[in-house]
């Protein structure tokens, strides 16, 4: 799940980045139209440049798995993979995965719920600086991009902290279950930032940044990874293809639910 927060960091990124490099005009009227555009162009030809060296390296690893693939076909062959294979499966009903993992599934539901909830206020919040004497990175074209950033590098950090088995929480279900529920109150500390510009009841990009944005992301990218991890250890070891579909069906779902409640509630 590491790949989903890179994904959300490096457009980030290369949206700062492609604003910044463009010199700001000295009259905003006249290059205002002119700005736009060309940070667009270069936004563009970033994101280009990364599908390319994507693209690449996807071809490069399908051809390094169809040759290893061959190989172990070759060696022991067809049938007793295919057999092998389909020994290791076994049939589980979703009401008996629920049972097995209802504290992880419903926490990564939630997870994910709530978290849909961020981008609705991402772009509605402005720096608590003054527009117009605020430096460029804290003015809306880069501010609401740098808020995107510190969430999704929250994400990724949060992601890679269940790696450090001190850390881990994956034989704690109830636990991530509960954190989950208490990641609610991200949504009213988005309330006491600058939404719209209507004033902030916290006068601090640093709260916005770090507190709300950087914490939300870490929750987030450490209770979903630790419940997609947690799940083996409750099942069988044959029902753990199927533990793992089912938790890939609860985690799509909370991210469903959390649109459907964010767009109603935007």
């Amino acid at each position: 799940m590491t790949g989903h927060a890179l994904a959300g960091v490096l457009p980030c990124i290369a949206q700062i980045v492609s604003v910044l490099a463009i010199p700001e005009p000295d009259a905003p009227e006249s290059g205002a139209a002119e700005t736009s555009p060309k940070s667009a162009f270069a936004y563009f030809l970033t994101a280009t440049a990364v599908s390319a060296v994507t693209l690449v390296a996807f071809l490069y690893l399908v051809r390094s798995h169809k040759a290893g693939r061959s190989a172990v076909e070759t060696a022991e062959g067809l049938d007793n993979a295919q057999e092998a294979e389909h020994a290791e499966r076994k049939v589980v009903s979703l009401w008996t995965l629920f049972k097995k993992l209802r504290f992880l599934s419903m926490a990564i539901f939630l997870c994910f719920a709530i978290t849909m909830f961020f981008p609705i206020f991402t772009q509605q919040i402005l720096s608590v600086r003054p527009q117009d004497t605020a430096p460029r990175l804290f003015q809306p074209s880069c501010f609401i991009p740098l808020g995107f950033l510190l969430w999704n590098t929250g994400d990724l950090v949060g992601r890679l902290l269940t790696g450090i088995p001190q850390l881990t929480l994956v034989h704690s279900p109830r636990t991530l279950f509960v954190l989950s529920v208490l990641r609610l109150v991200f949504i009213p500390l988005y309330l006491l930032c600058n939404v719209r510009g209507q004033g902030a009841a916290i006068r601090s990009d640093a709260f916005y940044l770090i507190i709300v944005q950087f914490l939300f992301g870490l929750t987030n990218g450490y209770i979903g990874s630790s419940c997609m991890m947690g799940a083996g250890e409750w099942v069988e070891k044959e029902e753990r293809e199927a533990a793992g579909s089912f938790m890939g069906l609860m985690f799509v779902g909370g991210l469903a639910a959390g649109s459907l409640m964010s767009f109603l509630a935007a």
